[in-house]
Order: structure tokens, then C-alpha cells, then sequence
């Protein structure tokens, strides 16, 4: 059954919609995109014959004309998105051609969680207030959104629990390397003890999160050392040390050399080839 969503005339719309516990949405589709982000509650989505659980934060990406029903086993509130064609075109082109051309049930991932609902935060206060930039704020925060979903929609269906935290960890680490990052607050993300983290981080990656974090950012470096002329100072604030002497440090006990060392090493080899 082929059900119509009023948006506005750039394309974009955000609205809530309610459920009391044991409502039913008979399945139905659309010709518009839909993100459904869960605010609160637990219910089913059948999403192309699939059924999934649905619980708070858990976010399902819908393509035009998708079949899905939506089953509330409690009160459940959702947030919808909804957008129409017109933002496949221009810079989101190669994400819909790679990873958005089907629907997709992308649940909770704990680290972009918090992402998703600043930015749709931002989205909610930019539709309800009209400004000159208004149709390019949502536009631009709708690119981001999509993007973060792109990244994050990898199919996980048959990895252990502990592998997909470690995976899942190291994805954020690889993408926020320049945050300011503690082992505690990787911890609390996930939803577990920092000693249970290191772990399972360890049974994967042969190494605790924060080792992993250094070592990434020491190679972020190396490399700017050696293909750029930034200065040092710019250099470790980019890849986010606090302070030279933390940079340094950790630079000289992954390579055995200064920063300065390995660049003047780095210069003098590519001048032999």
C-alpha cells in the first residue's frame, strides 16, 4: 500500500510519530527516502519481509518503495525523517551508488549514536526556525547524517558480540584519532568496564584501544613528516597530541628517533632515490 508524506518544497521533513503499545502499522511504502530514529520505546520494524527488534536509537534507513510495518510492544516514538530524491544529487551521488541503495536495518553502534542525534538535534531546530540558509543548513546536516550511516553500515550479522565492540572501537579511534580521547569515556561509550575493554580490544587487535590510538596518530605523523613541511608544532595538534612533549615521547617509543630525526632520515632517503 503506497502511502503519501508531505514535505517541503526543497525536499527535506522532519516529524514524530507516535505508537501506543500493541499498534500495528499494516506494511506499506513510499516514494520518498525515510530515516526512522527509535527516541524512545520498543516495538518490531518488518523491513522487506525481515524482522527486526526496535529499541531506542536504533536507526532504519528506508529507499522509495520498500515495504515495511512497524508492530509497538510498548509506547513507542519515533523520529522520521523523510527526503525525496533530490538529495541523491551532486556530492551524495557515490554514497547512495555504494552503500545507500538499499534499505537497511542499522540498529545501535554506541559511538555515532551520539552524532546521530546532535545532528538530528540541529536538523529539528533549523526546520522550525526560517532563515535566509535554511535549505542549505538541512541539506548540508542531512549529507552528514548519510554519511555517518554510510560508514557505519557494514553487515555484522554473524561476528561475536566482543569482535563487533572491538571492530566498532576501532572504527571510532581510526575516525576521531584528533578528539580529545580517555580510555574511560571509550569505556562508558560501550557500555562497560575499561579492564573488560581493554580486553576485548586486546583479543583482536593484540593491543589496549589507547596503544592503538598512539600508534595511529605517530603514523598519521610519520607521514606528514615525511611527504609535507608543516612544522612539528602543527603536526602534533593535527593528529591530536595535547602537548609536544606528550608527541615527542610517544613519537620516540614507537620509531626510537625524534620527530625532527626521522624527517631529516626521511629527506636524505628520498634524495638517494
Amino acid at each position: 500500500m503506497l502511502k503519501d508524506i508531505r514535505i517541503e518544497s526543497f525536499g527535506i521533513q522532519l516529524y514524530e510519530s507516535k505508537h501506543h503499545a500493541g499498534d500495528r502499522i499494516e506494511e506499506h511504502h513510499h516514494q520518498v527516502y525515510q530515516l526512522l530514529y527509535a527516541l524512545e520505546g520498543t516495538g518490531k520494524i518488518i523491513l522487506d519481509g525481515k524482522e527486526y527488534l526496535l529499541e531506542q536509537d536504533h536507526l532504519t534507513f528506508i529507499t522509495p518503495l520498500t515495504p515495511h510495518a512497524i508492530i509497538s510492544d510498548h509506547k513507542l516514538t519515533v523520529l522520521v525523517l523523510a527526503f525525496d530524491r533530490r538529495i541523491k544529487d551532486g556530492t551524495n551521488t557515490e554514497l547512495f551508488e555504494k552503500s545507500l541503495y538499499e534499505s537497511k536495518f542499522i540498529g545501535l553502534n554506541p559511538f555515532n549514536s551520539s552524532e546521530i542525534r546532535q545532528l538530528l538535534r540541529t536538523m529539528l531546530y533549523e526546520q522550525a526556525h526560517d532563515s535566509l540558509h535554511q535549505e542549505t543548513a538541512l541539506r548540508t546536516y542531512l549529507s552528514q547524517l548519510l554519511l555517518l550511516i554510510a560508514r557505519g553500515g557494514k553487515n555484522n550479522e554473524k561476528v561475536d558480540a566482543n569482535t563487533l565492540r572491538a571492530e566498532r572501537l576501532k572504527d571510532y579511534i581510526d575516525s576521531h584519532y584528533f578528539d580529545w580521547i580517555h580510555a574511560e569515556d571509550l569505556a562508558s561509550r560501550l557500555g562497560i568496564s575499561t579492564r573488560h575493554m581493554n580486553t576485548i580490544f586486546k583479543e583482536t587487535y593484540y593491543m589496549t584501544p589507547i596503544q592503538y590510538l598512539t600508534e595511529v596518530r605517530v603514523g598519521l605523523a610519520k607521514k606528514m613528516l615525511a611527504e609535507t613541511d608543516k612544522d612539528i608544532a602543527s603536526i602534533c595538534f593535527e593528529v591530536g597530541f595535547e602537548s609536544l612533549s606528550t608527541f615527542y615521547r610517544a613519537f620516540k617509543n614507537i620509531t626510537e628517533i625524534s620527530p625532527h630525526k626521522y624527517r631529516t632520515k626521511q629527506k636524505h632517503i628520498d634524495k638517494r632515490s
